[in-house]
């Protein structure tokens, strides 16, 4: 059975095997060279810095796929507003694990406060992520065409969003 959880310092390996995978095989990320454990360690302290979730899926004890959220942007009026990532690794496709992460994702960010979540997807083909965010109720906003070269050609970004909790519907608490 599956367990989703918030990732600790012992899942890192595990999470930088998983990305560098997708970084020298996949089109979801535009990195074009694996970032290091030391990296990686990094780029988690920054999420969980701000008080954002960083999750893992794992089962029988193996840290199968990963995701995060992070601010859009930094300025101020983006802190509703949040960019998922998501990461399987390659033996975990097609199980529904990508989708119960995702879906943990979202209640946890919502139960954070969060508005807003925006999918940047690499590869207007990458059906896997394109459709687990539609599933859970992502739509799409727009394609930037041909702005990544990666493995000899040019790749495109999907946009797609989606309102969590009450979204723009009221103002947020934590507003001045």
């Amino acid at each position: 059975m599956p367990l989703i959880r918030p990732s600790t310092e012992h899942d890192l390996p595990a999470i930088t095997r998983i990305y560098a995978h997708h970084v020298l095989h996949g089109t979801g990320t535009f990195e074009t060279t694996p970032p290091t454990l030391e990296e990686m360690t990094a780029r988690r302290a920054d999420v969980l810095s701000k008080g954002l979730p960083w999750l893992v899926v794992e089962e029988a004890g193996e840290v199968l796929g990963y995701a995060y959220g992070n601010w859009f942007k930094p300025r101020p009026a983006y802190r509703f507003s949040v960019e998922d990532s998501i990461y399987l690794a390659p033996e975990a496709a097609g199980k529904g694990l990508g989708r119960a992460l995702l879906a943990e994702l979202l209640a946890t960010l919502e139960r954070g406060g969060i508005r807003k979540v925006m999918a940047v997807i690499g590869d207007s083909g990458n059906a896997g992520s394109i459709g687990v965010h539609k599933a859970l109720g992502f739509e799409q906003v727009g394609i930037v065409q041909a702005c990544g070269w990666k493995f000899g050609r040019w790749l495109d970004i999907v946009m797609m969003q989606r309102a969590i909790g009450e979204g723009d519907r009221t103002p947020p608490e934590a507003a001045a």
